[in-house]
């Protein structure tokens, strides 16, 4: 391989961000909101992970199998719902919604926001300098006044199993972008990847064997792991708990794959996607320049600011800080540590106490989180569990969701469970879950509570609209009540 071909400088800006996906996106827009000049570096699609591989393709091809999923549970409609979906319309509307893997609208608009796009993969050579080598080997070399920010974000991690590579896994960019629906396929891993992908390709007509070594969605509270099971069970899927993969083989290339389970039995599959985490996409950003191990999660204070690095100017943004691999909160994070440049670049005191302007609080006591299922789990905050950990004394509410009478006039018989984890020394919510369909639209009430620390006393007066699904919050406010007296 030759040598890169070496550019004069190209210039100097306030701001460099690596990576142009929602994250970079949200800082290099708030840098510039602060009138600082930004540099965006970008390897791949603008847009990033989440719009072309993940959340907005996984969505687009998740909500026709939901849609159809709740028709049927409303007797009048569940008689017009006859044949199989039509993957051809659904992989058609992923396209469209993932603009056909085009990036040059969300070009326009790093642009439009007077950023410098630069296309290429950056690396960090010395503090607050970037070199970004283009494709055709030559390279460009920029210099940060303030701060580089980065926002390269996460690649899935394949386990070391005899056989993985003839076996061709899928990984979360084949779970989204494929368009073909393999007849059997085996989906290892139990979270949110895992259970959505579950549910997308049996809701398109493949045989699903989940494995999962502990149950599904384990950061949530058990019985939303539970619940989800149980849809996808009633779905048609093979769900199996407690097991792992210890072999594959796929001796003819156009032919299944084979793995073998730790019980010393055999599955076979068409196809074999693999949803068992993720590592920070750091290893070759020149992490070693400024003292830090390449590969490794970025720990960062809470303005998002590295730690380690002399001179604060390096931040670590979304799933590179391992806060929460999850694109609103990353995007959260963004604005928050734009803001903090801007402040500091200004001279301005930082607003960094907890709930401040420039500090991510909510990181730590406020994360939503939804994954698309059926039915669909939603959270925010801490579960039970984590409570009692933390050292919080709580009391603990939990109620079906046919307490309510707006939920089975959405759907008959709506299965649902909603539990709230109450500090009662402050008369505030700690943690939120609903499980059951469409609760992801009742999880940014519930965020609200949290992050705003509502006392219970006056949750009470938010009254819900008759007859909606959010009337749940008047029964779990009740019981809760009823057990206080």
């Amino acid at each position: 391989m030759s040598e890169p071909q070496q550019t004069p400088d190209t210039g100097t800006y306030d701001v460099i961000v690596l990576g142009a996906g929602p994250v970079g996106q949200n800082v290099a827009d708030r840098a510039r909101a602060a009138g600082l000049s930004v540099a965006v570096v970008e390897r791949e699609l603008v847009g990033g992970e989440c719009s072309y591989w993940a959340c907005v393709p996984s969505k687009a091809l998740l909500r026709p199998v939901i849609a159809v999923a709740d028709a049927r549970r409303v007797d009048g409609a569940r008689e017009a719902v006859s044949g199989r979906i039509d993957t051809d319309r659904v992989f058609a509307r992923r396209n469209h919604y993932v603009t056909d893997w085009d990036d040059s609208g969300q070009a326009l608009w790093v642009k439009s926001i007077g950023a410098d796009l630069f296309r290429g993969h950056g690396r960090i050579d010395c503090p607050r300098r970037v070199t970004v080598t283009r494709d055709d080997g030559v390279s460009q070399t920029l210099t940060a006044r303030h701060a580089v920010a980065v926002a390269t974000g996460s690649d899935p991690v394949l386990p070391d199993l005899p056989g993985i590579e003839e076996a061709r896994p899928w990984t979360n960019r084949h779970g989204t972008d494929s368009s073909t629906v393999p007849g059997r396929l085996a989906v290892i891993g139990g979270g949110g990847v895992g259970v959505e992908m579950a549910t997308l390709w049996q809701g398109l007509g493949s045989r699903v064997t989940l494995l999962a070594r502990r149950g599904l969605i384990p950061r949530m509270e058990p019985f939303a792991g539970e619940l989800v099971a149980q849809g996808l069970t009633e779905a048609g899927a093979d769900v199996r708990i407690g097991v792992q993969v210890t072999a594959l083989r796929r001796a003819d290339p156009n032919g299944p794959v084979t793995l073998t389970l730790d019980d010393g039995s055999e599955l076979e599959a068409d196809e074999v996607m693999f949803a068992t985490g993720r590592a920070p996409r750091t290893g070759d950003i020149g992490l070693d320049t400024v003292g830090l191990t390449p590969g490794s999660w970025l720990d960062v204070d809470t303005t998002c600011l590295v730690k380690d690095v002399e001179g604060g100017w390096l931040y670590g943004l979304g799933d590179v800080n391992h806060r929460a691999l999850l694109t609103h909160q990353g995007k959260y994070q963004a604005r928050t540590a734009g803001d903090a440049i801007g402040a500091r670049a200004a001279g301005h005191p930082l607003d960094d106490d907890a709930w401040g302007d420039h500090a991510t609080t909510a990181d730590q006591h406020a994360v939503p989180q939804v994954f698309f299922t059926d039915p669909e789990a939603a959270s925010v905050g801490l579960t039970a569990e984590q409570a009692e950990r933390a050292g919080h004394r709580t009391k603990i509410v939990d109620l079906d969701f046919n307490a309510a009478q707006g939920a089975n006039l959405h759907a008959d018989n709506y299965p649902g469970h909603a539990r709230l984890v109450v500090d009662v020394d402050r008369d505030i919510l700690l943690g939120v879950t609903f499980v059951g369909p469409g609760v992801s639209e009742l999880l940014h009430s519930a965020t609200v509570a949290v992050a705003g620390e509502v006392p219970l006393k006056r949750l009470r007066h938010a009254v819900a609209c008759f007859p909606t699904v959010s009337e749940i919050w008047m029964f779990l406010l009740a019981a809760y009540q009823r057990d206080r007296d």
